[in-house]
């Protein structure tokens, strides 16, 4: 661990943490302790640069609800960015390849309701050879479940 209690090593394993997952890291909601309790023994965790769009979106939603107001979302953004920064956050790159294996359980498991950016999560997850995924969204953990993948689940 680093000085900051920041598991930077997890036996050889590692994390993939969706945006349903790691906004309750940014924002308190049911089930943040528990993201924050994950993250606290796993990071660094990988992210891809979708998750960067969705924080964006899912800020912005936020803000336009009333949630919070604008000094609250900088600071939300300023947070996540300088997670990434400090490699808390590890950015995976999106590549053809990904995006090729993102098809896949969108044909292989129709009867999941995988949307495509959840199955570009997981495309770019499969081709890092990242063996968890953590995330709160249920219809990602099933996708995960049916493809085989190890899934930390925060509903």
């Amino acid at each position: 661990m680093d000085d900051t209690g920041v598991r930077q090593e997890r036996e050889g394993l590692s994390a993939y943490i969706d945006t349903s997952a790691l906004a309750k890291w940014y924002v308190n909601e049911e089930g943040s302790e528990e993201v924050e309790a994950y993250l606290r023994d796993n990071c660094p965790v990988s992210i891809s640069p979708l998750t960067k769009v969705e924080m964006r979106s899912l800020t912005a939603r936020r803000k336009r609800s009333g949630y919070f107001d604008a000094e609250t979302q900088g600071k939300v953004l300023a947070t996540f960015e300088g997670d990434i920064a400090s490699g808390h956050l590890v950015l995976v790159p999106h590549t053809m390849e990904s995006f090729a294996i993102a098809e896949s359980p969108l044909g292989t498991q129709p009867k999941i309701p995988l949307t495509s950016l959840d199955a570009l999560h997981l495309g770019v997850m499969r081709l890092a050879n990242i063996d968890v995924l953590a995330t709160a969204d249920r219809v990602m953990a099933q996708a995960a479940d049916a493809l085989g993948q190890e899934c930390r689940s925060f509903f």
